[in-house]
């Protein structure tokens, strides 16, 4: 069992981020099969299959990449914790993986080949270029761009959604109650932070403070940085992501549409877990201010209610709502 012993400096200086790096990563370490313990439905990923299968085919630095996977884990330098919370871009992490020391990234590499080999000799030619951290970062941006960056807004706001629920959480009931929620693996206990089934460790913060990342890739399972020099986090499944994996939302009923218009049944579709009017008009591809004209008609209607979480208003459907969706 890992254990973080964390006081209450660290509790001061814990947030909640964002990282596009680990969502990629998590997401390649999917389309490679390396973790076959954590099957994911099929569905949710055969669209990035093509892409993913010519970039593995062509490209030395994605092939590198998938080196680093292991089953236990895999190259922390690859996907670093976040520097900038919630404002975090791939282009922060391409900066910060640039910029690990050659060291660093060697003795992680050693421990990754040492713990699943590869016979692949233009992918251990990229590992062993004296440039490798700048030759794996260009990798990971043809990676992005060909795979995750046009849903990342959609993406984002799922992972946002997680962590306005949790800071409004965290605000009314204190670390404890914030912390129990993340998985069903992490528990709050003694003054320390324990997560099961992973290596036996005990890990003192030391003041800096923990991060905690949702992430749509991870789930079923979570992970976790323990080692120096990265600071120390916990990974963990977005809320609600198991229905996000399970199946694409079906689209709204032609029946809907011509009752409250295409957009508004897109709206209150999209409304079966609570989100701020921000976070609905990047998951659907509107204007902000259209999104928010349509909350405020679709509660007036009474099919919508809204309550705040921290310093976000979230919208969620009525009974009602749901009973005209379900309809």
């Amino acid at each position: 069992m890992l254990r973080y012993l964390v006081d209450s400096a660290d509790l001061l200086h814990s947030r909640f981020a964002l990282s596009p790096s680990f969502e990629l990563e998590n997401l390649l370490r999917v389309l490679d099969g390396v973790d076959r313990h954590h099957s994911r439905p099929a569905p949710a990923i055969a669209r990035y299959r093509p892409a993913f299968d010519e970039l593995r085919r062509d490209d030395p630095a994605l092939r590198a990449l998938l080196a680093l996977h292991h089953p236990r884990g895999g190259a922390g330098f690859v996907a670093p914790p976040p520097t900038r919370g919630t404002l975090q871009t791939i282009d922060d992490d391409l900066v910060a993986i640039r910029a690990v020391p050659l060291n660093v990234a060697r003795g992680e590499i050693a421990v990754s080949l040492a713990a699943r080999p590869t016979h692949d000799p233009a992918a251990r030619a990229v590992l062993a270029d004296p440039d490798v951290t700048h030759v794996l970062a260009d990798g990971l941006r043809r990676a992005w761009d060909a795979l995750l960056a046009a849903d990342w807004l959609h993406l984002r706001a799922i992972c946002e959604r997680d962590i306005v629920y949790r800071s409004g959480l965290l605000a009314r009931q204190g670390w404890a109650a914030a912390i129990e929620g993340l998985h069903a693996r992490v528990h709050w206990r003694d003054g320390g932070i324990e997560v099961t089934r992973m290596a036996d460790n005990t890990i003192t913060v030391g003041g800096e403070g923990m991060m905690f990342i949702p992430s749509v890739f991870i789930w079923p399972g979570l992970a976790a940085h323990t080692d120096d020099p990265w600071s120390r986090a916990i990974i963990y499944p977005a809320r609600g992501i198991a229905d996000w994996w399970a199946a694409v939302p079906a689209p709204p009923s032609a029946a809907l549409e011509e009752l409250i218009g295409r957009t508004r049944a897109r709206v209150l579709v999209a409304l079966r877990d609570p989100a701020s009017t921000t976070q609905l008009a990047r998951s659907l591809g509107i204007p902000t201010g259209s999104a928010g004209d349509h909350l405020r008609a679709l509660r007036r209607a009474g099919l919508l209610d809204a309550g705040r979480s921290g310093r976000s208003v979230l919208y969620h459907r009525t009974p009602l709502g749901d009973l005209l969706v379900g309809a």
